[in-house]
């Protein structure tokens, strides 16, 4: 395979990446809509936190189940297509809630339809992207999409509906573009071809026991339990905190997905060149500019906290690093899906379900305040996890390697 990326690969990444901001744009159409949700369902803080929970569960226990079945029985696409029309249903039974309960069943069923479909995704792009450009197109797969669709039009789209026409109305439109996505998936994307182990790369029972895999894995929790977090309670916090109202923290919160949609290209492909792990521990410095800027500054005013929302969005360029790009390094093909599900299974699971569920009991009981000093812990965390990192990005061992034979003995 060719270093450079040619057309279809291009297109499979624009594809892919448009449904992923599909699935996220599912995925936190929740958080938009707490504080219409809230009253009219008369949900306490805990209750909003179980229902993200139970959210991360169930997408964590689908992507762990459905990636040992691609990598057994391939039909990628298949799989793919069926979950994302799936979701869209789910999103629709979302809408008619008429309580917790029912809620709770709906976003259950859509985390079970949405949780096999990054691993997949990323499996498709590890099998027809090289690897010195697989940085680059598994961050722009996992975060330009997501960040466009989901953070940066979702929360203006979502909210405008909410105030327009109703919150239920709002989960109902949300389930429009993943049917049109399905669509586009069946007709334009191809079944990889099934590929063999390659030399000189370690077995996958060999990589789970590397100390790496389980970095990425440790690194890829505290991410999902800072994202769930932010966007479950962040919305709230500007709300009820900050004194914010609806409009303006949709704006807030879309500043967040419009500084993501340039770190998808930068941050991951800064470390195809300059390697994964500074790129990560340089990125998740700047992502405490988030927590603490919406802490620390004051007033309504919009552009300091949304300058500081910008700075610390760097830290999402870290997602695909951690849950894709380091773990397919470090497998080999015929085992990629079954490793990143793992990877993004397991964070589901310690941060995706425990976290929301922790910071909407300290809500209740702290106040919201503390739900942000959560977050930036979370950063903290990272950056040390980051530090223990194993080089993995293939031009910076090939320059390494060159520079031992190249130099006197």
């Amino acid at each position: 395979m060719s270093s450079s990326m040619g057309r279809y690969q291009w297109l499979l990444v624009a594809l892919l990446s448009a449904n992923f901001g599909v699935v996220f744009f599912d995925r936190n159409v929740f958080g938009y809509l707490t504080s219409f949700i809230q009253p009219d369902l008369n949900l306490s803080n805990f209750q909003i936190g179980n229902i993200a929970s139970a959210f991360s569960f169930s997408w964590a226990i689908a992507g762990l189940g459905m990636g040992s079945l691609v990598d057994r029985f391939g039909r990628r696409k298949l799989m793919l297509v069926s979950a994302t029309v799936v979701f869209s249903m789910a999103s629709v039974l979302s809408g008619l809630a008429s309580g917790f309960a029912w809620l709770l069943g709906a976003r259950l069923l859509m985390g079970i339809a949405e949780g096999g479909i990054m691993p997949i995704t990323q499996t498709l792009i590890a099998a027809e992207v090289p690897h010195e450009r697989r940085g680059l197109a598994q961050g722009v797969t996992q975060n330009f999409g997501s960040n466009l669709i989901a953070n940066t039009l979702g929360p203006v789209i979502i909210v405008w509906m909410a105030i327009s026409f109703g919150w239920r109305n709002a989960f109902f439109l949300a389930a429009v573009p993943g049917v049109i996505m399905a669509v586009l998936i069946a007709a334009l994307v191809r079944e990889p071809a099934t590929v063999a182990p390659v030399s000189g790369r370690g077995s996958f029972s060999a990589a789970i026991r590397d100390r790496s895999m389980l970095l990425c894995i440790a690194i890829s929790t505290l991410l999902v339990a800072y994202l769930v977090v932010f966007f479950t309670f962040g919305p709230l916090y500007l709300i009820r905190v900050r004194g914010f109202d609806q409009r303006h923290m949709s704006f807030i919160m879309s500043s967040f997905g419009v500084a993501s949609m340039a770190v998808a290209f930068l941050v991951p492909g800064s470390s195809d060149r300059f390697g994964r792990k500074p790129v990560i521990i340089v990125a998740s410095l700047l992502g405490l500019a988030l927590p603490f800027g919406m802490l620390f500054t004051t007033g309504t005013q919009l552009v300091p906290i949304i300058a500081c929302i910008a700075v610390g969005a760097a830290l999402s360029g870290v997602f695909p690093l951690a849950m894709a790009t380091i773990p397919s390094e470090l497998v080999g093909p015929n085992k990629t899906a079954t490793a990143l599900s793992l990877t993004m299974g397991i964070s589901e699971i310690l941060g995706g379900v425990l976290a929301p569920s922790v910071a909407g009991k300290v809500a209740d009981l702290k106040g919201l305040s503390m739900t942000l000093w959560m977050v930036a812990g979370l950063v903290v965390a990272i950056i040390v996890l980051a530090t223990l990192l194993r080089e993995t990005a293939p031009a910076v061992l090939r320059r390494r390697r060159e520079g031992i034979i190249q130099s006197p003995t």
